[in-house]
């Protein structure tokens, strides 16, 4: 019985042993499995998250309240292929098109809006697209790509009824929304849409994610379908010689190390190509703050924001 008795503790010590050791084991860069998926995990990191989530909400509300409901376009043969847009009072001014964050699944552009008043009251025209979920798509990204593609083609062909000038659009992204936008800006335009890769001025994408390695192995793979070519396709960061754009890329101190690290090594990538980039950390921000500031003017992505449609 003493026999047996020790044997099973040794197994289950073993047992515990081999978990830990499971627990700990590296399975990208420095992380651990959890480690990866705290890092791609914004609730970990923004505590305030739910707050400033319902804020932007209710932002985007009362500014409808106040000026009056964003008009609407479609871009596409589906009702959520749409975008909200509210035009500048004179037109002919720069267009500010904006790619919603979300994790890929949630987010909607009427929850968006809330940063328009800053750019009509510097004669912008602000745009915000809709598009799918992976839950509608199969839980496969690049149909959203597309219908981003498609929209971002819709404005460069159509500003005016945007309220905008032609050839003077600036593309705006957070979180997913700038993965989409950096994958949609290192596109084979002329083969794929039949158009010039240089739709945009410029580019801001704010806290964004540029290479899918990590991501895939994270537990958001749980709910998007990667495979080695989906991989590949959808990182902007190993297709740096289709890009066409001037980029402006931010992120800040206290986003993910995944979200921190995307940024730095896209902006490095970028600038290693010779192509024009700068990145900009926002100090004692968390990646909802980082989006928020889109509506200030003073803040780290409202100047940003302004400095590049002021040069558009």
């Amino acid at each position: 019985m003493h026999r047996r008795a020790v044997i099973s503790g040794l197994a289950v010590l073993a047992s515990a042993s081999g978990a830990r050791a499971d627990d700990e084991k590296k399975i990208y860069l420095d992380y651990t499995q959890k480690q990866l998926d705290d890092a791609y995990d914004q609730s970990v990191y923004a505590p305030n998250a739910r707050q400033l989530l319902a804020r932007y909400a209710a932002a985007s509300a009362d500014l409808a309240g106040r000026i009056g409901p964003p008009r609407e376009i479609a871009y596409g043969p589906k009702p959520i292929e749409r975008i909200l847009y509210y035009p500048a009072k004179r037109p002919g001014g720069p267009l500010f098109v904006f790619v919603h964050g979300g994790a890929w699944h949630a987010g909607s552009a009427a929850n968006y809006m809330f940063p328009a008043e800053m750019f009509l009251d510097h004669g912008i025209s602000y745009a915000a697209i809709d598009f799918d979920g992976v839950e509608a798509t199969g839980g496969l990204l690049a149909p959203i790509v597309d219908q981003v593609c498609r929209a971002a083609l819709f404005c460069a062909r159509a500003p005016a009824r945007l309220g905008a000038a032609p050839r003077r659009l600036v593309l705006g992204a957070h979180s997913s929304g700038a993965h989409l936008a950096g994958v949609a800006l290192t596109t084979d335009w002329r083969g794929v849409y039949g158009a010039a890769p240089d739709l945009f001025t410029s580019a801001l994408l704010i806290s964004g994610m540029y290479d899918m390695a990590g991501p895939r192995l994270s537990a958001r793979g749980a709910y998007v379908r990667f495979d080695d070519a989906s991989e590949a396709a959808l990182s902007a960061q190993r297709h740096i010689d289709r890009l066409r754009t001037k980029l402006l890329l931010m992120t800040g101190t206290r986003e993910t190390p995944e979200f921190q690290r995307q940024s730095r090594d896209f902006a490095a990538a970028v600038a290693a190509a010779g192509k024009p980039v700068r990145l900009r950390i926002g100090t004692e921000y968390n990646h909802f703050e980082m989006m928020e500031s889109l509506a200030n003017p003073y803040a780290i992505a409202g100047r940003g924001a302004l400095e590049l449609c002021r040069a558009a």
